[in-house]
């Protein structure tokens, strides 16, 4: 009996690990000088595209678990990034506003994608572009198998 399918040379699992390690590792410092941990990062991201939405569509756009989403939110308000406010139509659903300094953030991190890409040299635009594709697959995947 052969057990190569063992072996971590032939992981998918393993290598997606190493390489999500070393893109964290990448984002640690720039985000450091925003006081950002990547989890806020990817919050006021999608807040930059969309202003003033509701919780349910942030964790549906960022893919962040609700009870993680909750925490990383009052966070983010403790820094006055941005507010909690009751949605006027319905007083059960919350809505998220940046504040002026979570608008201010974004000029700061204008830089950030660049700076993550150039520890990466090896890889060309395609071929980064190619990746993302190839992962987007992954993800969906894994989102009809629920």
């Amino acid at each position: 009996m052969s057990f190569e399918n063992l072996q971590l040379k032939n992981q998918l699992c393993h290598r997606l690990y190493m390489a999500s390690n070393n893109i964290a590792r990448a984002y640690r410092e720039p985000l450091q000088a925003l006081n950002l941990t990547y989890p806020q990062y990817v919050v006021m991201m999608a807040l930059w595209e969309k202003d003033g939405i509701t919780i349910a569509q942030l964790i549906e756009q960022t893919a962040i678990d609700g009870g993680a989403m909750t925490q990383i939110l009052k966070k983010m308000a403790d820094k006055n990034l941005l507010s909690i406010i009751r949605d006027e139509q319905d007083k059960r659903k919350r809505v998220i506003k940046l504040s002026d300094a979570g608008q201010v953030l974004k000029l700061e991190a204008a830089d950030i994608p660049d700076k993550v890409l150039c520890q990466f040299p090896s890889i060309t635009p395609s071929q980064g572009k190619q990746l993302m594709d190839l992962l987007d697959l992954v993800v969906a995947s894994s989102s009809s198998d629920e």
